[in-house]
């Protein structure tokens, strides 16, 4: 594959390849990414890949938004020096059999309501991995539970490269940046700006040393004050297992999900 020669005869030359897996559908948010990875390597990989194994049946990826004119604009202004752009045949021909699963991460918060996504996950970063060889690889911390499920997998299956996550990057009302956001009409736009109020408003609580029940509690009521009614999950958790935490006697991660019209959105703030 022409990807993987390219990254061989940089690695020979002694480059330090940085690479962003993405699907494609640019912002903000990646762009910050790329940059941070373009200033601590030397060469600089994206991909954009519609990634099928990660999408259930009901899901949307068919409508995922595909902006590859635009994808291409921003990673050039960013300084990328390839863009891995394959074919869904090519990742997964017809003869395909192997997935890559990360137990017990996969329990909580997205798992459950999505079964089969993170396996999609593991399986198509450890492909792209294998690929592009990368020495840095780069996540945002906006999904969580991805980042943290990545870095369990690198470290199980002994892949030398280092998982770097990077803080959301937020629009100015504190809404996390995300390609879904586009599914938005104005007014779901403007009920979205409830998550992030919910979760400022939580840290604070936190800061008070009020439980996690609590602050689950008041998460829940201003999102409700928004008629934001579908929602997944609300969960403290611990930021290694991300298994439910009761009480805040070390750091702890608070995450939601909830669907606004056609977008599913997810967030996450520290606590403590």
């Amino acid at each position: 594959m022409a990807m993987q020669q390219l990254a061989e005869g940089w690695r020979v030359a002694g480059e330090c390849i940085a690479f962003v897996p993405t699907m494609g559908a640019l912002h903000d948010g990646h762009a910050h990414l790329l940059r941070e990875a373009r200033r601590q390597g030397s060469r600089l990989v994206l991909s954009l890949f519609v990634n099928p194994t990660q999408f259930g049946p009901t899901e949307d990826y068919a409508c995922y938004p595909r902006t590859l004119t635009a994808d291409q604009v921003m990673a050039e202004a960013c300084g990328v020096d390839a863009i891995f752009m394959p074919q869904a045949d090519t990742i997964y021909p017809e003869t395909y059999r192997t997935f890559v699963t990360v137990d017990r991460l996969t329990d909580h918060l997205c798992g459950p309501f999505r079964p089969h996504h993170f396996r999609g996950v593991a399986t198509i970063v450890c492909k792209l991995f294998q690929i592009v060889q990368p020495h840095r690889a780069y996540f945002g911390e906006k999904d969580f539970q991805q980042l943290q499920i990545i870095r369990r997998m690198v470290a199980d299956l002994m892949i030398p490269i280092e998982i770097v996550g990077i803080p959301t990057v937020r629009e100015t009302d504190g809404l996390a940046l995300s390609s879904r956001n586009r599914y938005l009409s104005a007014a779901q736009r403007a009920q979205a700006r409830a998550i992030p109020r919910a979760l400022f408003a939580a840290q604070a609580m936190a800061t008070a040393d009020d439980p996690p029940e609590a602050i689950v509690a008041q998460v829940r009521a201003t999102l409700a004050s928004a008629q934001i009614t579908q929602i997944d999950y609300i969960s403290v958790v611990d930021p290694e297992t991300l298994a439910p935490v009761t009480t805040l006697d070390r750091p702890a991660r608070l995450c939601v999900a909830v669907q606004i019209g056609p977008a599913r959105l997810i967030d996450n703030v520290p606590l403590g």
